[in-house]
Parts: C-alpha cells; structure tokens; sequence
C-alpha cells in the first residue's frame, strides 16, 4: 500500500506510531491523542529543519492503537527503549538526579545515590540535587557537623574520628539510643533546610574556643558555619510554608525546545534542571514524554505543577497528583521557569547548531568515501603487556555520536600477537551479530593499518559479512595521521576537516577504552595470592588461614597434617599440592 493511501487508514484514536525508513528500521517512535491528526500533520505543511530531515527518511509507518493517552505514554516510552530510534534524543541521555540518604540503620549515615525505580532505600531521601558535586559536598558537610558513622564494615578499635569527635565509638561503645535518635532528628533537620540551630551552636563553639585561646579550634567552626552559611544562601525562600513539590515549565523558539524543572523542598528552591533540543512535532507531546521519562529516573514528587496545556496529556499518567495553576506564589514559579527555558534557548542554541553542522559534514564526507550512508560506526582496539592480560575493547558511534550502552570488553587469549588478537575479536563480535540477528555496522574500522586490516578482513571474509573496513593509523607521535581502506590504501582527508578531527577523537576515546580495561586486569593480576583459584577454598577460608599462619609462606611451610585441622581433608590437599608444586617449581628455576 503507498504511503498516501496508508495514511488515509489511520484510525482517530489513542496510540503510538512508528515510523521506518527504507531498510525497515524504526527511526521515530511517537503518540498521539488523535493518530489519524497527528501522523498525517507530518506530511503537511512546512516543518522545522529536524522534522523536515526525520520526513525525508520516512518510508512506512506502522502504528499500535491504546486505549488511553496514559497507556500510548507508556508504551511509546517502552518501544523507545526498545529499538533506540535515532530521532528520539529526548530518550537517550540519562536524566537521573544524585539524592542523599540518610540511612535507617541504627548507626546513622549519609549516602550520595542515583536512583533506580526498581530500587529500595533503607532510610530518608533527600533531593534532587543540582550535580554529584553539590550532593557529595553536602555529605561531607554532614560528617564533619554531626557523629555520624564513618567506618564501614566498623573497626575494632577507636578510630581518629572518634578523637576528634565526628563519630560516637560506634565499633567500641554502645551508644544510647536517645542519643542516635537525636543524632538523626540533627541530620534530617539540616538537610530539610532547618539550620538556625546549627548555625547558633557553631557561633557558640567558636566563641568558646576563642576564649580559650584555642584559634585552631575557632578556625575550624568558622570554616564550617561559613559552609552552612553558603548552603542556606542557596537555598531562596519562594512559597510561604515548607511544600514540597516540582515545576516544569518550557519554551520554544525556532525548532528548539528548552525545558526548566523547579524543585521545591520545604518551601525552598533546592535545584533546577534545564534541557535543550530540537523539536520533533508539537511542544506538549515532546514535554509530557520527557516528564514521563524524567520521572521514570528520578524520586516522584509529593506534587508536580505544569502549565495548563499539558494537562490532557499527563491526566492519570503518574501515582502521584498532577496539577496547574494561574495565580499566587506558584504561577510565578511557572513565569520563573519559562523565562529560565528562553534565556536557556538564547544561550546555547547556537552551540547545538553548531555541534549538528560540524556532525553533519563529517557524516557527509563519510557518506561520499565509502559511497553510502554511515550511521552506526564500530570501532576495535587491543591493549596488552608482553602478551600479557591481553584485551579488546569495541566502541560503538551512532550518527557519530559515542552510544555507550552498546561498547564491549573482551578477555583474550594470552600470548597471542596482534593479529592473532585482532582475529579473536573481530571472528567473536561478528559470529555473535550472524547468531543473534543483531544491528549491523555500516563501517569497521580497526585501530591501526595494514596488519590489522588484513587480520579483520580475513576472518569477515570468512564468516561471508559485507561490511566496509577502514583503519586507523598513527604517525611517530602517536596521533591519528590517515585512514586506510579495506584494500590498504591511503584515503586522503583534510587534516584541517571536520571528519578528521571526528575520527581523531573516535582512535582516541577507543584506545581509552581498551588501555583502562588492559589496567584494571594487570593491577588485579599484582593483587592476586597463591590462595586464589583453589577450589573450595573460599574467601572465609582464606581468612582463617592468614589469621592463623599470618602469611602465604607460613602457609607454605605448614604440613598437610596442620592443613586438615583446619580445613576439609580435600580442601587441605589441594591447599598443599598447589603451595608445594609452586614451592618446587620455584627451585627448579
């Protein structure tokens, strides 16, 4: 059926839409009130330049009917994080706020965490805050103000935090419980934003040691009442009363869209949150799935305020109440976080036209080389030392921008060369993609020239995949020179061009990759004992053993008959011939 005639079908109801581009890929997952209105509206009329561009590609469509606008909501977030459609930026970026908890356990502390919806916290949460920095310094704050615990697990012995009075003794001392109580009743004050009474104890410690001529001790409060200070500065008075509750308001201007959330904590502004993109069809479907992604990351609001407009759109959405309003203290919050979303737009709109030109040109130098579109990108590097803890790590690129989600690490065989490695890896990736029916590249490019071009094309040959194939390779200096085809020959690009520079970036951030993996795998590799690997010894074992012969050559020296009074006559034996053939092996040597 043609295209035209299809979209005359469309039903008027509920439900998201799917469109495809010629290979049949899904590149753009919406909803709708109105199916019928709201696809057809995409092939009418003039549209900004990234709506033009998804139409351009669209060439089927296909669509699932809901009963309601709060399931199409859902199931457009679902289909969303199912196929990763180029066009649905608003998706891919993780929005999750850093949040303080301050823990239920009878030792009170403080922790910075990301949430996950399917989680649970034991304890209080606290936040959103503005950045990990912010939540991370506040903690910091906490434990030098209050006794908190420090130790984890907790030490046998009095710790200096102890003697410095930040911590109770818990490891040591039983700790009476109205004493905690109070301990947690301090924090949960202070981080509801109550701290005139901290403030009056530090002036009173600080006189105290003033007058005791302790100006190190004074120093010390000073410090610490000027950082509680600076948090309550922060912290603006906009609603009489202590409500919790979150504002979102937006703007758009010339196919951008820039959004503003507002997060009100005990009547004071905590933090905002600002996004910017361009916009694919109209504003208030754009923002209703944003908050409904928003608010899959992050803690739900006792309330959440948006603009009239959106109201159909969220109705029965969330568990929890979704409201408006047009006058008092709060619709000034929605003028706040509108003007927020335009100055947003006016500052860095041409930063993300420029970012989009410079991708877009490298995409079409890329296009005219290899003779087609290139949109996934997956790129291979190998790290090793002396054949040792050799590893692979593959980085994907969509549309040249890093899809981290689908990087991988491989573990290798040991003492292979290069090549050998390079044909490792490319024969498991590729192997894996012809089994499971994955998403194919529409370029390889392997970190390096000839031998691994040659490596990588034999075992693609082999497993019958049609994929272009590029290299890499680095002049004296160690940095990105030129780029070599499957046939290794050199392709002249501008060193000065926008593709070059892309593909400088790309070596570099897949040599990151790999070398780190490589670094983690040799530093665990020093750390390893002689105990590890030996079966049924497990980590309590282990634990007894070196409690009681206090070292590995201890442990060596003892006799299998002093091994099977600790442990089980197999474990023990297996203790003693691996210690002992490695003991031999060593005066071999």
């Amino acid at each position: 059926m043609a295209l035209k005639d299809k979209l005359l079908t469309l039903p008027k109801k509920p439900g998201c839409y799917q469109m495809k581009d010629r290979s049949g890929k899904i590149i753009y997952v919406g909803k709708a009130i109105n199916l019928f209105n709201r696809v057809n509206s995409y092939f009418r009329g003039a549209h900004d330049y990234k709506t033009t561009k998804l139409v351009s590609h669209i060439v089927d469509f296909d669509y699932i009917v809901t009963k309601s606008e709060k399931e199409a909501l859902i199931l457009e977030y679902n289909l969303i994080k199912e196929y990763d459609p180029e066009y649905n930026r608003v998706f891919r970026d993780d929005q999750s706020y850093p949040y303080i908890l301050l823990s239920a356990e009878k030792e009170p502390y403080c922790s910075v965490v990301r949430l996950k919806k399917t989680g649970r916290y034991k304890g209080k949460l606290f936040g959103p805050y503005p950045n990990v920095g912010a939540a991370r310094n506040t903690v910091d704050l906490i434990n030098h103000l209050f006794p908190t615990r420090k130790c984890f697990p907790l030490k046998k012995e009095l710790c200096l935090y102890y003697h410095i009075h930040q911590c109770l003794g818990y490891c040591v001392h039983a700790v009476d419980d109205q004493e905690l109580e109070k301990t947690r009743k301090d924090i949960d004050s202070f981080l509801s934003g109550d701290i005139a009474g901290i403030i009056r104890d530090l002036k009173v410690r600080m006189q105290k040691a003033v007058d005791q001529l302790d100006y190190e001790q004074a120093a010390q409060y000073r410090d610490l009442l000027r950082d509680v200070q600076y948090v309550a500065a922060r912290q603006d008075v906009q609603i009489r009363g202590r409500e919790d509750f979150d504002v979102f308001n937006y703007a758009v201007q010339d196919g951008y869209i820039a959004i503003t959330g507002l997060f009100i904590r005990k009547g004071k502004l905590l933090s905002t949150h600002k996004f910017l993109d361009y916009l694919i069809g109209d504003p208030e479907n754009y923002v209703s799935s944003y908050l409904y992604q928003f608010y899959q990351l992050n803690k739900d609001p006792k309330t959440l305020y948006v603009p009239s407009v959106l109201m159909p759109y969220l109705d029965g959405a969330f568990d929890f109440p979704v409201k408006t309003v047009t006058k008092g203290n709060k619709s000034q919050l929605f003028k706040q976080a509108e003007e927020n979303s335009l100055a947003h737009l006016e500052q860095h709109r041409d930063i993300i036209e420029k970012k989009e030109r410079y991708l877009i040109d490298a995409q079409e130098e890329l296009k005219r080389i290899f003779g087609r579109p290139i949109h996934r990108i997956e790129l291979f590097d190998n790290s090793h030392t002396a054949g040792k803890e050799t590893v692979a790590a593959m980085v994907v690129y969509k549309d040249l921008k890093p899809s981290k989600k689908d990087y991988r690490l491989y573990k290798l065989e040991e003492g292979a060369d290069d090549l050998k490695s390079m044909k490792e890896v490319m024969y498991r990736r590729y192997f894996r993609m012809l089994k499971e029916g994955s998403e194919q590249p529409d370029l390889i490019i392997v970190d390096g020239a000839r031998i691994q071009i040659e490596a990588a094309k034999e075992i693609l040959g082999m497993l019958e995949v049609d994929i272009p194939l590029a290299g890499l390779g680095k002049d004296d200096h160690h940095e990105t020179n030129y780029l070599m085809d499957s046939n290794c020959k050199k392709i002249e690009i501008d060193k000065k061009s926008n593709l070059f520079f892309v593909l400088a970036n790309m070596q570099d951030e897949v040599h990151r990759f790999a070398i780190s993996y490589h670094r983690k795998r040799r530093a665990r590799s020093v750390y390893r004992s002689p105990l590890d690997g030996i079966p049924g010894l497990g980590e309590k074992r282990r634990t007894m053993l070196l409690r009681k012969y206090r070292s590995i050559a201890a442990v060596r020296a003892a006799s299998l008959e002093e091994l099977q009074q600790l442990l089980p006559e197999k474990v023990a034996e297996a203790v003693y011939d691996k210690l002992k053939g490695e003991d031999d092996a060593g005066k071999l040597q």
